[in-house]
């Protein structure tokens, strides 16, 4: 198959950061953009070939892996699905009993409320304005701290919401008011049967992922209890709902040497760049400058700053090579939710064609 010449394949696959602005950002998706010289610009066989996904670092809440092969509007919408849509369980309602902090009740139930909670969602369903809560759509956290009249002030940490996994302990008292004395007390929830008897829950137990989050301050003779109720929900729905703390890309950076920098050009090259791209290597004919850490490079452009740089150093982006960074809240692993995100990607485009036949 021909292929394109060389400026216009830099021109297709590159973004070219020049010292005001970067160039050729725009992606060309047109099947026949290239046919007046038959080349072939959809071809899914080559989009096979080409696309894989590389790991380079996992922990526990942190993955960074890239994605090569693939579009930016592709990568933006992981990105958008991974903050907005994939579900998590938060705090949503807080019934307060007792508060006599200075932190008012709807302060500390925003705070509350944006306490990350290790538990999966995939366990729970979704509850609406119209649905009973119980043990499939609602986990209810207990909270009870108090300062004595001679201890000192103390911080009210969230390892000390405890879970409930039989329900509320709350009682409605207009509703108990009105039953008659031979029917149990009604409490907050519906609970027929407890979370615990789980065996993902019983072998995990539901607890806040971080639990030094300080929720308020109480002093001598100062008492909070309550309840907290987490229900599943979305980021697009309220930010506390969203399953990362950040999610965002970069094109994979490309430092290319236009021509040889050697011996003091060399050295001045290295001292320019504040993100350790360049080293010196010794050759017969003196120091050559070498970019051996492309993927450092921060687009500072202070490498092509000054008369002429420009003419030694090219600085370019691989418009299909996405570097990806995932940080999770704690809901659930990093990878996890990268899954998570591809199979709601995967729902919207079945949903399309399914609509478009």
């Amino acid at each position: 198959m021909p292929k394109l010449p060389d400026h216009l394949e830099l021109k297709r696959t590159r973004v070219s950061c020049k010292l005001d602005a970067p160039n050729d950002t725009e992606s060309i998706l047109y099947s026949g953009a290239y046919a007046s010289m038959d080349v072939d610009n959809s071809s899914l066989e080559s989009f096979f070939k080409d696309f894989k996904v590389v790991v380079n670092r996992i922990t526990e809440d942190e993955i960074e892996f890239d994605m090569i092969g693939i579009d930016a509007a592709l990568a933006n919408a992981f990105r958008r699905i991974l903050i907005s849509e994939v579900p998590t369980m938060a705090i949503e309602k807080v019934f307060i009993e007792k508060n006599t902090s200075v932190v008012q009740d709807e302060v500390l139930a925003h705070r509350l409320g944006l306490v990350p909670l290790r538990v999966d969602p995939r366990l729970f369903s979704y509850k609406s304005e119209k649905d009973e809560p119980n043990e499939k759509n609602t986990i209810v956290f207990g909270l009870h701290a108090r300062c004595e009249q001679k201890e000192p002030r103390r911080s009210v940490k969230s390892e000390e919401l405890s879970w409930l996994p039989k329900g509320s302990m709350f009682l409605l008292e207009i509703e108990n008011k009105a039953s008659s004395s031979t029917t149990a007390p009604k409490t907050y929830t519906n609970f027929k049967s407890s979370q615990d008897e789980l065996p993902e829950l019983s072998d995990n137990p539901i607890h806040p992922k971080y639990p030094d989050i300080t929720l308020a301050r109480i002093g001598p003779g100062q008492e909070i209890e309550l309840e907290a109720h987490a229900v599943k929900g979305v980021g697009k729905e309220h930010a506390k709902w969203s399953p990362v703390a950040t999610a965002w890309y970069r094109m994979l950076p490309e430092v290319v040497l236009l021509q040889d920098i050697i011996n003091e050009e060399a050295e001045k090259l290295v001292q320019k760049c504040p993100a350790n791209v360049f080293d010196i290597e010794d050759t017969p004919t003196g120091k050559k400058a070498t970019a051996p850490r492309p993927r450092s490079c921060t687009l500072c452009r202070e490498c092509i700053r000054g008369e002429g740089w420009d003419k030694y150093v090219a600085l370019r982006r691989k418009k299909d090579h996405f570097i990806f960074t995932v940080e999770s809240t704690g809901a659930l692993s990093p990878e996890v939710l990268f899954t998570e995100a591809v199979k709601i990607l995967e729902d919207k485009c079945e949903r399309i064609i399914t609509e478009l036949s």
